[in-house]
């Protein structure tokens, strides 16, 4: 006899925002463009999210198209692309921006660790399998943002010195990606596709980093820094 528990549980048919870019390999920003021109249909939550047909979204894909290859199938891990972005780079962005001259020496590597720690989960929510494994990395790189913005506040930067320095490193992460696009022959969709994924995820750090430092020195916890940061689509 087949019980509740043990039958298999079928697919939702209607889908998420994330849920939906995730199923056929584009970012939130690419379906979210279709749907505001009409090549998907969409209908709107009470709460202001869009929820999306299962069937009209695989109905984008057509008979043979490629979905944006992983960096994983690519052979780049996190830590490799971290490496080439932070190694050469991250002094002289620090430099750049003021903060050296102010960091107490027992806040450098603690904020050089967190930094690491949300590009490295920002590239595990790139080239996640399922839109779960990414909302868990995105998680996690919100909360080393929280983190870093703690210190941050602890040194006395404004709000403005602080995104100052955050926007130094998204660029350096972004200028990365576009190389690495193009070292590994990616065509233009897919190019597209991964700068935007790639934008969309650093502007969803980037609130959550923000908030944590103009609200109280107490650290949230995950599921709370998700809540307030999930954008309404």
């Amino acid at each position: 006899m087949v019980t509740q528990s043990t039958r298999t549980r079928a697919p939702s048919p209607w889908l998420t925002i994330h849920e939906a870019s995730a199923l056929i390999g584009v970012s939130p920003a690419t379906l979210r463009r279709w749907c505001d021109a009409g090549d998907v249909k969409a209908f709107t939550t009470p709460g202001g999210h869009r929820r999306f047909s299962r069937a009209a979204v695989l109905g984008l894909l057509p008979s043979g198209r490629r979905t944006r290859p992983r960096l994983s199938a690519m052979g780049e891990t996190p830590e490799r692309i971290v490496a080439r972005v932070y190694r050469p780079h991250a002094q002289d962005v620090a430099s750049d921006a003021g903060w050296s001259a102010h960091l107490v020496g027992a806040d450098r590597e603690p904020l050089r660790d967190l930094g690491r720690s949300a590009a490295t989960q920002l590239l595990a929510y790139l080239d996640a399998a399922t839109p779960e494994e990414a909302e868990a990395a995105m998680t996690q790189a919100e909360v080393a943002a929280v983190g870093h913005a703690a210190i941050v506040a602890a040194q006395g930067f404004t709000v403005a010195d602080a995104v100052d320095g955050f926007l130094r490193f998204r660029l350096l992460f972004l200028r990365e990606l576009g190389s690495l696009a193009r070292r590994r022959g990616l065509d233009a969709s897919e190019a597209t596709d991964l700068l935007e994924a790639a934008n969309e995820a650093t502007d969803r750090l980037l609130r959550a980093f923000i908030r944590a430092r103009e609200g109280s020195a107490a650290v949230p916890c995950a599921c709370a820094i998700a809540a307030r940061t999930a954008p309404l689509d």
